[in-house]
């Protein structure tokens, strides 16, 4: 199920570890113990996992994010490596 504002806004820290909240298409918002929360991109290429940081919440929001996300998915699909 897609994250929406109202959940994000909702999501509170865990004081041992940090924890992940998924999107969609590989994207996700990751949740650490000091309650700042980032939004990543999880792809493979050239056979290797990576990781792409797409923005921090509140400072970016949803919408800008899947843009972001729309964009580097785009660019990997040409085969370009470097994704922002």
């Amino acid at each position: 199920m897609p994250l929406t504002d109202t959940t994000i806004k909702n999501t509170k820290p865990t004081p041992d570890k940090a924890y992940k909240l998924p999107d969609e298409k590989g994207m996700y918002l990751l949740v650490n113990p000091n309650g700042s929360k980032y939004f990543r991109l999880k792809y493979r290429f050239a056979g290797k996992e990576k990781v792409l940081a797409l923005g921090v919440y509140p400072d970016t929001t949803l919408k800008q994010t899947r843009d972001k996300r729309d964009a580097a998915k785009k660019q990997l699909a040409d085969g370009r490596a470097n994704a922002q």
